[in-house]
């Protein structure tokens, strides 16, 4: 009995929405799209515009306002500076990551080199580039390639 009752509740729904479907609230049914998205072709030509189009005014864009940084020097808002392309040195002492095989050196995750060089407790001097778009599964650290290292 319980299911015919839920049969009787979904089919009345049912009912009512598809009796409401393609109505705009006057009564009258709407256009829908085509398969291809596009409007479909209809025998009544299109209202022509009674005047001139009013041009929309351009936008008027504020230049960023300056940040104010701890200890009063003011810094301009916007976008910062990349990173170097290549050249950039760091030097320290390696620790290990929460990962295997992951190295980290002054929060930079170390990508290549060699790895006799740089080893957990080392105290190096690489030289790359940061790459903070790669992902890695290190998951801590900003991604650093390594092109050259040495023991310091």
């Amino acid at each position: 009995m319980r299911t015919f009752r839920l049969a009787a509740v979904a089919l009345a729904a049912v009912a009512a929405l598809s009796a409401c479907g393609g109505q705009d609230g006057s009564g009258t049914p709407t256009t829908m799209p085509t398969s291809t998205g596009a409007s479909p072709v209809t025998d009544q030509p299109p209202t022509p515009s009674t005047g001139p189009a009013t041009p929309t005014p351009p936008s008027v864009s504020t230049p960023p306002r300056a940040t104010t940084k701890p200890g009063g020097t003011t810094k301009p808002g916007g976008p910062t500076l990349p990173p170097p392309v290549a050249g950039t040195e760091l030097t320290g002492t390696i620790v290990a990551g929460v990962e295997a095989n992951c190295l980290l050196l002054d929060g930079y995750l170390l990508i290549g080199g060699p790895r006799d060089v740089l080893a957990v407790g080392a105290r190096v001097t690489v030289t790359g580039r940061v790459q903070r778009g790669m992902m890695t599964t290190c998951q801590q650290g900003t991604p650093f390639v390594v092109e050259a290292a040495r023991r310091s």
